[in-house]
């Protein structure tokens, strides 16, 4: 690989090889790509890496031939441009073997894994290193805010990963995470997730134990220790390392134990113990339980790793999270249109909760695209529609691809919205973004929270919502966002 000059990338626009690009152009590789529609963020940050894509995949792009291909992990045997490469011998690798072979030796591995928060508590993580002096290098499954990107190459010793329980690549259906190598291993939390790819629980924990066994003697395992929950299953995933194991969460049980939890306006306090030893009272922008639990898990590593409390509090007071969680999209005529990842019944939970501590006393819809591989399929029916009936009223939208899955697997949202209903929840479901965007410009009023729950665009519906509300209250269109 180090020889090699020119690397084009298939699937240019995911959210973990836009950045890989990126890491290539700065380690003085020629770096060009395609995919499907390429459109922001992705976009926006190949272009100011100065790296020249493709809207559509033809095997043309691959003339003359570049040295390397990196294959991203949607793309699937009759690509033009992967069948051109198979044909014509053209050396590739995945994501996970650029990193495995070309960023990752020498440096400290630390991974966050886990079903839920590991992209927030990478971007903490990171930001911890960065504020404590230690130019950490790190890449991240969404865009940092505090540095404007997901992925950095700080030089330090320490690379932090997002680890992925995904599939690698069509040839490689083992995790990704298999070819990080921890040194320090977080898991954050463990519930059934992927059923495209893991067909029960079971054979889903054991991805995770496989990848503990690999954790060396001198490394650690961080996990959320709590006894509810995924407590069981956690320990369940550490019990047979060969390395020390630290718990975090609120049961005194833990090794560390966080306590004292306030909401002061916008900002978050709360206090950590270490083994009954009080380590310091933190306070940080980023609401909820789940983002102490982040907290958390990244202090822990942090702490092993020489940084001291004062920087940590420091680090998490100016963390500013990640884009996609609980962001802003813009406020019209009082309705405030908010931006979220959530597509697990637990994440729709933890982000109700949260947007309801952000923003008390406003009436909240709360909206859900089924776009998610796992929520595509029945599998999250039963447990859905209690997390959404924590919002005041509930809407659906149809399934993504719906036609890919068969009747017998394929959610249906008209029988959630009717479980939500039997809830006490006024809900609706309608099949396009703009019948949801009608409904809202319509129905919502000043001092509303709408807020939007997908793992994609969902074809754009805070944009058009934005732009209706708009319509509706004459506000020109350059005044909506904010």
């Amino acid at each position: 690989m180090i020889e090699k000059k020119h690397v084009h990338v298939i699937g240019i626009a995911g959210s973990a090889m836009s950045p890989l690009a990126g890491m290539l152009r700065e380690n003085g590789y020629r770096v060009t790509g395609s995919d499907a529609g390429v459109y922001p963020p992705a976009s926006t940050l190949l272009e100011s890496f100065g790296i020249s894509f493709f809207n559509a995949f033809d095997a043309a792009h691959l003339q003359p031939a570049p040295d390397l291909v990196v294959v991203g992990n949607v793309i699937a045997r009759g690509n033009p441009e992967l069948e051109e490469v198979l044909d014509r011998r053209i050396p590739y690798r995945s994501l996970p073997e650029i990193l495995e072979e070309v960023f990752l030796p020498g440096k400290h591995s630390i991974v966050v894994s886990g079903t839920h928060g590991k992209t927030t508590t990478t971007a903490m993580l990171a930001w911890i290193f960065e504020t404590a002096g230690k130019k950490p290098n790190f890449l991240v499954g969404g865009v940092a805010e505090n540095f404007g990107k997901n992925y950095g190459l700080g030089c330090g010793e320490e690379f932090i990963l997002e680890g992925d329980e995904y599939e690698t690549a069509f040839w490689d259906r083992g995790p990704k995470f298999f070819h990080y190598h921890p040194d320090d291993l977080i898991i954050t939390s463990l519930e059934y997730d992927h059923a495209d790819i893991y067909p029960d629980f079971e054979t889903y924990q054991l991805a995770f134990r496989r990848l503990v066994n690999l954790v060396p003697r001198r490394g650690r395992v961080v996990i959320w220790g709590d006894t509810q929950d995924s407590g069981p299953a956690l320990r369940g995933a550490a019990e047979k390392a060969f390395c020390p194991v630290e718990t975090y969460g609120f049961d005194a049980a833990n090794d560390w134990v966080a306590s004292r939890f306030s909401i002061d306006g916008d900002k978050m306090r709360f206090c950590v113990a270490h083994h009954g030893k009080l380590l310091g009272e933190f306070e940080m922008a980023a609401l909820g339980r789940h983002n102490v639990l982040n907290a958390m898990a990244a202090m822990v590593v942090a702490q092993g790793r020489g940084i001291g409390a004062e920087a940590i509090n420091k680090a998490l007071s100016t963390f500013q999270s990640v884009k996609r969680r609980l962001d802003v999209k813009g406020e019209v005529g009082g309705v405030l249109v908010v931006d979220d990842f959530a597509h697990h019944p637990t994440a729709v939970k933890a982000t109700i909760e949260a947007a309801r501590g952000r923003w008390p006393g406003r009436r909240l819809w709360a909206i859900l695209e089924p776009r998610s591989n796992s929520m595509r399929r029945k599998v999250f029916q039963d447990a859905l529609p209690k997390a959404l009936a924590l919002g005041d009223r509930v809407i659906l939208g149809g399934v993504f691809r719906a036609q890919q899955l068969g009747g017998e697997n394929r959610l249906d949202p008209e029988s959630v919205a009717e479980s939500v209903r039997a809830l006490g929840k006024e809900a609706h479901v309608y099949p396009s973004a703009d019948a949801i965007a009608e409904h809202l410009a319509a129905g919502a009023k000043a001092g509303d929270l709408l807020l939007i729950m997908s793992n994609g665009s969902f074809d754009g519906l805070c944009e058009k919502l934005l732009k209706r509300l708009g319509a509706a209250v004459g506000v020109p269109s350059e005044a909506k966002s904010r």
